[in-house]
């Protein structure tokens, strides 16, 4: 496998407000007091992400950069799961962008929204 293949591509991405609505109005869901992950069928052979990360509750821009890369790195390891599906992240609180305990969350919810 070449260093290009599990890239996080623009194709990978939700860009237009028409579709997170669709998202937002979907049923499955997963939230712990962190994050909410919402996730849709697609009707693509592609898995898409969409964030929303408020100022509200982390306010340093730095911060938010962080965790939205982490967030993407997280889903580009298991686009291959989530095939064929749209998943938006809301993050509901102020999180410790430093801390351990983000990844194995971030995998828990990973795994409640690929079913």
């Amino acid at each position: 496998m070449s260093s290009f293949e599990g890239r996080f591509r623009a194709s990978s991405r939700l860009k237009r407000p028409e579709e997170y609505k669709l998202v937002f109005s979907s049923k499955q869901r997963s939230s712990d007091k962190s994050f909410l992950f919402l996730a849709r069928q697609n009707g693509i052979n592609q898995a898409r992400l969409g964030l929303a990360v408020p100022k509200k509750h982390i306010s340093k821009s730095v911060d938010r950069n962080k965790l939205k890369r982490i967030i993407r790195e997280s889903f580009r390891l298991r686009q291959k799961q989530l095939m064929g599906k749209d998943v938006v992240v809301v993050v509901k609180g102020a999180i410790n962008c430093s801390s351990r305990s983000i990844d194995s969350e971030l995998i828990k919810h990973w795994e409640r929204v690929s079913k």
